[in-house]
């Protein structure tokens, strides 16, 4: 399995806001692009969709900038993979419907118009058989590899879930010197 560039630099771009030495000034998308060394305007999008979900605070003007919205322990790696993930889809074959509403039981962080949900719930959806589509394989109305797969994406899920972004930035002193001081990247928006 395999993520998109856009969810790895979703996730880069929340990683970096964690552990910016100060959290409470404003970064800014040109500094995130120059320390990954990625493309600001492929940045700008994620941002802007990241914004959306509610996972990072977006202020405009002459001094602004962007900082996270919430706490790290806050932030389910599953689920935020889940939001920005354009499909899961392994082979041809295999389709999935991601359900974006939340599992009856699940909470939310933040309040009710930024809401982030905890939990997303993933469904197989066989569209060929629902839609009376017919895909390049002869076997797809029949093949039980599907299951395997969705079994397979479900684990992966199911271990993303397991873990916040307040996890993967225990080693914040690290990451802050790789990050910040190796790049002279200190100066933060008050």
């Amino acid at each position: 399995m395999r993520l998109t560039n856009y969810s790895d630099y979703a996730l880069r771009s929340l990683i970096y806001l964690a552990t910016k030495p100060e959290p409470h000034l404003l970064a800014n998308i040109s500094d995130i692009a120059n320390s990954y060394h990625i493309s600001r305007s492929h940045l700008t999008k994620i941002i802007h969709q990241l914004g959306q979900l509610g996972y990072i605070d977006s202020v405009r003007g002459k001094n602004g900038g962007i900082r996270l919205a919430c706490a790290p322990k806050d932030i389910n790696l599953g689920v935020l993979i889940k939001q920005i993930e354009p499909d899961f889809n392994l082979v041809e074959c295999f389709s999935t419907d991601l359900l974006i509403n939340p599992k009856p039981d699940s909470s939310f962080n933040g309040n009710d118009d930024n809401a982030v949900a905890k939990d997303l719930s993933l469904t197989l959806i066989d569209e060929e058989a629902s839609a009376g589509v017919k895909s390049g394989c002869i076997i797809s109305p029949v093949c039980q590899l599907k299951q395997v797969f969705f079994e397979a994406l479900t684990a992966f899920i199911n271990v993303l879930e397991r873990y916040t972004l307040a996890d993967i930035i225990s080693n914040e002193a690290e990451l802050a010197e790789l990050l910040f001081y190796r790049n002279g990247l200190t100066n933060f928006v008050k």
